[in-house]
């Protein structure tokens, strides 16, 4: 009878030593493919075995995940059991280790994380093309969304490979933008759009003047509670890791143009131009042309991939070489963002 016990337990060990030497670095947990054979974008990655654990997974082959998106731009994860927003955040700490947690356009989604809601923006409308606070001094490199609860109807978030915009765009267009830059100009006005308390996570307004002098932001108190900042940003960088180049920019998401004509008509009425909650301009100030933001929108619109979203997905974007919107949607829908890998427009040539 003791030997047979024996037997069992050793067996039993056996079995939990094999479970536990399964080598996480090996390819053969996870297989590779496209949503559509002509697309590569994104890389589609989904367990080749049940019970993959992606985190593990992720933190042993982080130079593999490094290599695919920096080829791709754009890594969706499908199939691995993320059912929790910890899981979420853990996956994405186990790719980059020091979360942002300093973002003011979004709100946090729990005190106790570094992951925040997608944009609170009404379901009926698009949230436009934009590369994560490619309007600002420094950004994330890399982005996650995660998809809770995916809407009864619609909700996708289309993306783009900016490196094609550059390539497709006029070249006359690109010089352009590379030589003037952009001017993002944003009024914080009681109730329309973020407050500036939320957007610099404080009320302290000389906090404010401080933040906007190091970053190189031009500002101006119109009253106790509007203020007005102008930002000088690039329209066109190279990709500090690959060395390509991209069209890398929220001209769709600020230019006045790009608003519902009703809105648009109702904004114009209420404010002059210089006073819209947001704008963007050529850097020296001159407007840019509807027809110049028309021929990026429709470039855009040629060029979306869209993908609708299951629960438990997560999508990774390498934010300079990717940019993404938000599709009108019907019924519920929650998605979950974090970034991480900041960077400086002074670190980038």
């Amino acid at each position: 009878m003791e030997k047979r016990a024996n037997l069992k337990s050793s067996l039993r060990s056996g079995i939990r030593a094999r479970r536990e030497e399964i080598d996480l670095s090996t390819m053969s947990l996870v297989k590779s493919s496209y949503l559509q054979p002509e697309l590569t974008l994104p890389l589609v990655m989904q367990p080749s075995v049940e019970g993959v654990n992606l985190a593990q997974w992720a933190a042993s082959n982080n130079e593999l995940l490094r290599t695919e998106l920096a080829k791709h731009g754009a890594i969706l994860f499908r199939d691995f059991h993320i059912d929790a927003p910890a899981k979420f955040e853990a996956f994405a700490r186990a790719v980059s280790d020091e979360l942002f947690d300093e973002y003011g356009d979004l709100p946090r989604e729990d005190a106790g994380q570094k992951v925040y809601s997608s944009t609170p923006y009404p379901a009926n409308k698009s949230i436009l093309f934009h590369n994560e606070s490619s309007h600002m001094h420094r950004w994330p490199m890399k982005i996650w969304f995660y998809c809770v609860k995916a809407a009864e109807k619609g909700g996708a978030t289309p993306i783009l490979d900016c490196r094609r915009i550059y390539q497709s765009l006029d070249a006359g267009l690109i010089k352009r933008f590379t030589e003037k830059k952009l001017l993002y100009v944003r009024n914080f006005i009681d109730g329309l759009d973020v407050s500036w308390q939320q957007f610099f996570q404080t009320s302290n307004k000389e906090a404010v003047e401080a933040y906007c002098r190091k970053a190189g932001i031009d500002f101006e108190w119109k009253s106790e509670s509007h203020l007005t900042t102008r930002q000088l940003g690039r329209a066109v960088v190279k990709h500090p890791h690959t060395g390509e180049m991209l069209f890398f920019n929220q001209i769709q998401l600020h230019h006045v143009s790009c608003l519902d004509p009703e809105v648009r008509e109702a904004m114009m009425s209420m404010f002059r131009q210089e006073e819209l909650p947001r704008n963007v301009y050529y850097g020296d100030g001159s407007p840019i042309e509807d027809s110049v933001v028309q021929e990026i929108s429709d470039l855009y619109e040629k060029q979306a991939v869209r993908f609708q979203w299951q629960p438990g997905d997560v999508i990774m974007l390498d934010n300079m070489m990717v940019s993404h919107s938000r599709d009108p949607f019907e019924g519920t829908r929650k998605i979950l963002v974090a970034m991480a890998e900041i960077v400086a427009d002074n670190e980038i040539q």
